[in-house]
C-alpha cells in the first residue's frame, strides 16, 4: 500500500489534511454505455478549516439514452459549518489554558515523543548512509518536482487544489 507524506514550509497553501484514495473497481457495470467511473476518495482536513470529505462517484439521474453519466458527489461534514454559532478557540489559546488548569488531555507523553524521534532519526540515518539531502523548493511551489516523480511512478497525483 504506497503511503506518501509532503510537507514543507512556505508552501503554496498552508494546510493539513488526509487523502485516501480508495482503489478502482475492477470492473465498471457502466463502462460499456460510457459511463467513466474514478475511485472514491476520503479527505479528513485538519487545518486551517475542520473537515470530512468523502468523494463518492454516483449516476446522474436521467433516462441515460446518450450514454450514462457519472460525477463525483461530495459528502460533507463541515466543523466550521456545524458550529458556526460557537466561538472557536486558536489552538495555543487551548492548550495554554489546559496548562493552567492542568489537564493534560492534548499534551503528548515524553514516550510518545521518543518515538516521534526515533521514527525521524532513522530516516535521517537513511538520508546520511544513501548520501542524500531534503530537496529544495522555491517558496509558494508545492514543493520540489521529486516530489511530483514520486507519486506518478505509482499512477496517482497529489491534492494540490
Amino acid at each position: 500500500m504506497p503511503f506518501y507524506l509532503r510537507t514543507g514550509k512556505r508552501m503554496a497553501t498552508r494546510r493539513s489534511e488526509i487523502a485516501i484514495q480508495f482503489k478502482a473497481v475492477p470492473h465498471s457495470m457502466f463502462a460499456g454505455r460510457g459511463g467513466l467511473l474514478q475511485p472514491n476518495m476520503l479527505i479528513i482536513r485538519l487545518q486551517p478549516e475542520e473537515y470530512i470529505q468523502l468523494l463518492v462517484m454516483a449516476k446522474e439521474p436521467g433516462l441515460d439514452r446518450e450514454g450514462v453519466r457519472l460525477r463525483e458527489v461530495p459528502l460533507n461534514l463541515s466543523m466550521d459549518a456545524e458550529f458556526a454559532g460557537s466561538r472557536r478557540r486558536i489552538a495555543y489559546e487551548r492548550l495554554l489554558l489546559d496548562l493552567i488548569e492542568g489537564d493534560q488531555t492534548l499534551f503528548v507523553r515524553r514516550d510518545e515523543v521518543e518515538a516521534q524521534w526515533t521514527w525521524i532519526d532513522a530516516i535521517r540515518e537513511g538520508w546520511k548512509a544513501n548520501a542524500m539531502k531534503p530537496k529544495s523548493y522555491a517558496s509558494g511551489s508545492w514543493g520540489p518536482s521529486a516530489a511530483i516523480a514520486l507519486t506518478e511512478r505509482d499512477g496517482v497525483t497529489w491534492q494540490d487544489d
